[in-house]
């Protein structure tokens, strides 16, 4: 298992190689030079379009004036995954690479915010908001600030330690709190106060990793009220909605993958273990609750279909992460790699975006989700085994 999962790293590899590290996003439909003048700047247009742009089984972009790009978040997990990668073999071309997209995350920053953010590059119409492209997410900065203490931690270098202090001051100052008695939820973006819970704990994540280093009591004490909110609205069956507006309603896979990973970065960073046993019950229900037998990642907790990418690839991430608390967890990583490199892997080295219940395939490559997570993860795994 461990040749066949480096032979598909191998493969992903030279594909992102080749293709310069370039893409397309499931959610860049409103790029569409053809048809992005006539949603005539109408929400339900804009959603209509984009929807229907990532949701059609054939990719249509090359015909509707879509072009492939480099993604900020992708960069990011592919920085983690050749750091990931060097640890492994010790070959140098890895530390080169994941130096590149460190590099390349500096240099390409949002504009007009203090602090070190990242944003799509293109616009995003969601259901609750309109995003401009190039403004940042705390979902973004926060999976970025990671891969930069992954490289301080890696490389010794001090300029990536700041980096992610900078990523913390953009939380700090730009995006606003809801409050909720004695806790509080962090903006999902800073052009309008969201909550969502995946963002809110990956932006106390990374405020709790970071406050590891530098020791800002500020930082700590948003994390923990920001944790305390989520944790707040845990379910009786342990799960977590999306968000507690009710158009947020779902409990889908790689979103309680992102809190369970996100809540346990924070207990094992500040050493407050107070809610480890709400941490425990919420991956119990995660583990059972996600997986079909032979390693299969459902999507949502009640239904399996679509079979998407970015739910094996953080599957085999947060299992990974929680092989200290579940003994059975790196035997269902395997399960869930083997998976996702028999069913979902072309022979070209990249990784499909979706199968459908009806036998389609979306094989349209995209960068963060699919290429860059599955980089990630597999790189993860095999550092285990």
């Amino acid at each position: 298992m461990k040749d066949k999962i480096l032979q598909s790293i191998l493969k992903l590899d030279r594909w992102l190689e080749e293709n310069n590290y370039k893409a397309y996003d499931p959610f860049d439909g409103l790029s569409s030079v053809i048809l992005r003048p006539f949603t005539f700047k109408n929400r339900f247009l804009r959603i209509a379009l984009q929807q229907g742009i990532r949701r059609f089984p054939i990719n249509l972009r090359p015909f509707l004036g879509v072009r492939k790009n480099y993604s900020s978040k992708g960069m990011g997990f592919l920085a983690r995954g050749y750091i990931r990668l060097h640890k492994t073999t010790g070959k140098e071309e890895y530390a080169k690479k994941a130096k590149y997209c460190l590099d390349w995350l500096v240099e390409h920053q949002s504009k007009g915010y203090s602090g070190a953010c990242w944003g799509n590059h293109f616009d995003y119409q969601s259901r609750v908001f309109y995003l401009p492209k190039g403004v940042p997410t705390v979902v973004w900065v926060s999976l970025i600030g990671h891969a930069f203490l992954d490289a301080y931690e890696h490389f010794k270098d001090k300029n990536y330690l700041d980096t992610a202090i900078s990523s913390c001051k953009h939380i700090m100052n730009h995006l606003s709190r809801y409050q909720d008695g004695e806790t509080a939820c962090i903006s999902y973006i800073p052009i309008d106060n969201k909550q969502v819970h995946n963002a809110n704990t990956l932006g106390a994540s990374l405020l709790a990793r970071t406050y590891k280093y530098c020791k800002n009591d500020e930082l700590r004490s948003l994390a923990a009220k920001a944790i305390r909110y989520t944790l707040k609205y845990q379910r009786e069956d342990h799960s977590w909605f999306y968000g507690e507006s009710p158009n947020l309603h779902w409990v889908d896979n790689f979103h309680t993958a992102y809190v369970l990973d996100s809540i346990k970065i924070y207990i094992e960073n500040t050493g407050d273990k107070e809610y480890r046993d709400r941490l425990e019950t919420g991956y119990d229900f995660w583990r059972n609750n996600f997986f079909l037998v032979d390693g299969t990642p459902k999507y949502y907790d009640r239904k399996i279909f679509p079979l998407d990418i970015q739910c094996a690839s953080q599957a085999i991430d947060t299992l990974v992460f929680f092989s200290d608390i579940d003994e059975t967890s790196i035997d269902m990583a395997m399960k869930v790699a083997n998976w996702a490199i028999d069913n979902m892997q072309d022979e070209s080295g990249y990784f499909y975006y979706r199968r459908y219940n009806h036998g389609m395939i979306n094989k349209t490559p995209t960068l963060h989700w699919g290429q860059a997570t599955m980089l990630c993860s597999l790189s993860g795994l095999l550092q285990r085994l």
